[in-house]
């Protein structure tokens, strides 16, 4: 018998956050995927693509076409390189299609800004100002009425969430804090590039975008939000590092406390303010990337060392770091319990 529930559509359904997110959905009571594109010319079977969908989803991706999108779906999740999503949110949300866009397009406010991280002009000013962001642990409110979602990335949401509570709180320097990140293989997405072939990544560990890391401005801008008004910008110095394992973040971020700090206070402080967040873990064991891989959660804690706090936290890049968040999204857009389809 065919599924019914809300029609969905996965614009980009190649990589691997799109894998996931197919996975996600197809266990989702109120959703049924309506159509899936690729830029392939040959418009291949999405279980020609994936082939762990076989007998589980029977679908040929198509080109992508915004009237036919909107025929069959309320709602679209754009898994598209970064600088491609600006080209279709604007017939898409014109055809009355809302938007979850996991590509990075939407998610700094200011187009220079953009323009400046990513070597490319916005063309989508209407949407840039209307964009939401969707990480549901700090905008929650702001996320069921909206009709476009800049969905976070892998190491934004780790890096935002380890932090929140300290900014929020005012508790830390905010021009002293240092971002030492790490991410599987995956982050790179699925199309080849040198870097990432085995024999180079294979029993090797090195950092990238040293000083240049184009999430970095995002970090700053809502971690900037996050704060108290008039207590200033947040700059960090975010470094990325390439780990040799298929998935998985992990942060070790360290800031300058402007008091004295406490352990255990701390550790109250971050279960208290994601007391309604079901899936962010304030654990007090060291966390590990094996620990939240395959999940929706972030795993955070906290240590005090020579006056300084150390925040650790770690997340599955493709769930909580793209697809597991989006279905928060779409949730919380649907109306539908937080959880549903992610535990």
């Amino acid at each position: 018998m065919m599924k019914t529930g809300t029609g969905v559509a996965i614009v980009g359904a190649s990589g691997y956050a799109a894998r996931e997110l197919i996975d996600i959905l197809l266990n989702h009571p109120d959703v049924r995927i309506t159509a899936t594109t690729s830029r392939q010319d040959d418009a291949p079977r999405l279980d020609a693509l994936h082939p762990s969908l076989a007998r589980r989803i029977d679908l040929n991706c198509e080109p992508f076409d915004a009237a036919r999108i909107a025929e069959r779906a309320s709602f679209a999740f754009l898994a598209l390189p970064h600088t491609a999503s600006m080209a279709v949110v604007p017939d898409l949300r014109r055809l009355g299609v809302r938007v979850i866009d996991l590509s990075a397009d939407y998610r700094l406010s200011d187009a220079q800004v953009y323009a400046d991280w990513y070597g490319h002009d916005h063309t989508d000013a209407d949407g840039l100002r209307s964009a939401v962001y969707g990480l549901p642990e700090l905008f929650r409110d702001r996320i069921p009425p909206a009709n476009l979602i800049a969905n976070p990335g892998c190491y934004t949401s780790t890096s935002i969430l380890a932090l929140a509570p300290l900014i929020a709180e005012d508790l830390v320097d905010r021009r002293n804090i240092i971002i030492d990140a790490k991410s599987g293989v995956s982050g790179a997405g699925r199309s080849p590039k040198l870097p990432y072939h085995f024999p180079e990544c294979n029993e090797s560990f090195s950092a990238y975008g040293v000083g240049r890391h184009r999430h970095t401005p995002e970090i700053d801008q809502v971690l900037t939000e996050v704060g108290r008004e008039g207590s200033g910008p947040v700059e960090v110095i975010f470094t990325p590092h390439l780990v040799p394992m298929d998935r998985g973040i992990f942060a070790t971020i360290y800031a300058m406390p402007k008091g004295t700090a406490v352990e255990h206070d701390l550790i109250e402080l971050y279960r208290s303010f994601y007391v309604r967040s079901p899936f962010v873990r304030v654990v007090g064991h060291l966390p590990a990337t094996k620990d939240s891989a395959h999940t929706n959660f972030c795993d955070i804690t906290v240590r005090i060392v020579r006056g300084r706090i150390l925040v650790l936290a770690c997340l599955d890049n493709l769930i909580k770091g793209a697809a597991g968040a989006a279905v928060q999204n779409l949730n919380l857009m649907l109306g539908c319990p937080e959880e549903m389809a992610l535990m």
